[in-house]
């Protein structure tokens, strides 16, 4: 499954909006994600499972490039 991630580029950093930055991830599960991205210095903000209409959507975008575990 694809995840989206939203995240701030640091890890003691408040949420901003403005500020936020997303990738796309595939993994079998949420957890799997966090634990790859756990050595990352982001601050993780939510995690998105994609499938259907809403990631041939997501697929649209300019950035749409999916990292694996």
């Amino acid at each position: 499954m694809i995840y989206k991630v939203l995240y701030q580029e640091r890890a003691d950093e408040v949420p901003v909006r403005e500020n936020t930055h997303c990738l796309y991830y595939q993994a079998e599960n949420e957890r799997q994600v966090r634990a790859e991205l756990k050595d990352r210095d982001i601050n993780i903000e939510y995690i998105q499972p994609l499938e259907g209409e809403h990631l041939d959507y997501e697929k649209k975008s300019e950035y749409f490039a999916v990292e694996n575990v």
